[in-house]
């Protein structure tokens, strides 16, 4: 940071908005998604108000700093844009309207995507309790030059990264293409074997289909890991970033509740929701209660079952099943209605060869582009950096 700009709490420029409204059944509402990773924030839906069961809802003005409660430690957080203002989020997103006689919101808006702004998310909240709170929101510190001198960092940035972005975005295309050339190939299968053997329920396929634990484990420095939704929203399972329990507390985890090789992880809320990733590693793991765990029975192939919950159908239906209680969150049992083919274990042999050679050629296309994507990424990165410690 330059030694030249005073260094505030966020709370000095921002306020916490806490208004609420009554929805009214006959109005139809829209609803914003919070990207990871500091990407913006884009339309979920517009639903009628009728099908939102929570009836005190929050709505979003255009240059408010929004905040979503359980994905900011992801970058679940931006600056809400023109096109959304008027849009509602649940109590479980944070408004927050920032101060025009010290601050600009744009400036803001550059600042939530440093490396320095994201080591605070990380760094404050709870340590039992994954999502974060207002007042840590408001606890975060960023440097205040004056406002000519924001809006002169502004302009800089936006010359600087223009160029950057259009390579990004040319790169983010790339890869959605090759998302949807997955997508595409596992819909077609999905089609296929629904008019060969038709569908059933998920639960059909599965010995069971529990969630993690819903006491907030108290956490230590070693013993058995933790996981939370972000270590699948990949779609793959990591232990990046996990936590740790005491092994007394892992033991006293039921067996449908202990995840083994072969069985799948299911996001079940927030912006991962409707994620699948297959256990692949012999670790003692336990995991929050956002978590889904099915244990695939005798007539059903773990590897089919993944592909199949990435088909469009089923992710749309379980986007359908969600509550508005909290953020975006799909009941158990609306997990284990989700409609499946369950064709002859051969017919799933044959579609599991089918699709993992097009994922094949789908991961080696978006591991060259991550290549060049990390590259512009770091350069982005390089200016924002230099921007906030008066540099440029």
């Amino acid at each position: 940071m330059s030694a030249a700009w005073p260094t505030v709490p966020l709370g000095n420029v921002v306020e916490h908005r806490k208004e609420f409204i009554t929805i009214d059944d006959l109005t139809t509402y829209r609803r914003p998604r919070v990207q990871l990773h500091a990407q913006g924030i884009v339309l979920r839906d517009a639903v009628a108000g009728a099908e939102i069961k929570t009836k005190k809802q929050q709505v979003a003005h255009a240059g408010d700093f929004l905040v979503a409660e359980i994905d900011a430690k992801v970058g679940g957080f931006g600056i809400v844009p023109d096109n959304l203002d008027g849009t509602i989020v649940s109590s479980h997103y944070f408004l927050y309207r920032h101060r025009p006689e010290c601050l600009d919101n744009k400036y803001l808006g550059w600042f939530v995507k440093t490396h320095a702004f994201h080591q605070q998310v990380a760094a404050q909240g709870t340590t039992n309790y994954a999502a974060i709170r207002p007042d840590d929101v408001l606890a975060y510190e960023i440097p205040l030059p004056p406002l000519d001198e924001q809006r002169r960092i502004i302009a800089r940035i936006e010359e600087l990264t223009g160029k950057v972005g259009e390579a990004l975005g040319l790169r983010s295309a790339a890869r959605c293409e090759a998302e949807a050339l997955s997508r595409s190939a596992t819909d077609d299968v999905y089609g296929r074997l629904k008019n060969k053997t038709g569908l059933t329920r998920l639960d059909t396929a599965c010995s069971s289909i529990t969630d993690g634990d819903h006491q907030t484990p108290r956490f230590s420095e070693s013993g058995v890991k933790f996981i939370f939704v972000g270590n699948v929203s990949t779609g793959r399972l990591h232990f990046n970033g996990v936590k740790y329990v005491a092994p007394e507390y892992f033991q006293k985890i039921s067996a449908s509740r202990v995840p083994r090789r072969g069985d799948i992880l299911y996001s079940a809320v927030g912006a991962t929701l409707g994620i699948p990733a297959i256990v692949d590693a012999d670790d003692d793991f336990c995991f929050q209660r956002h978590v889904a765990i099915l244990k695939p029975n005798n007539k059903a192939l773990s590897r089919f079952l993944w592909h199949m919950l990435r088909s469009k159908t089923v992710f749309d239906m379980a986007w359908k099943s969600t509550t508005g209680s909290a953020q975006p969150t799909i009941p158990l049992r609306a997990i284990r209605e989700l409609p499946v083919p369950l064709p002859s274990l051969e017919l799933q042999m044959n579609a599991i060869a089918e699709l993992d050679a097009v994922q094949s050629k789908v991961d080696s296309l978006k591991a060259l582009q991550s290549e060049t994507a990390a590259e512009l990424d770091a350069m982005q990165l390089a200016v924002l950096n230099k921007a906030f410690k008066g540099e440029l």
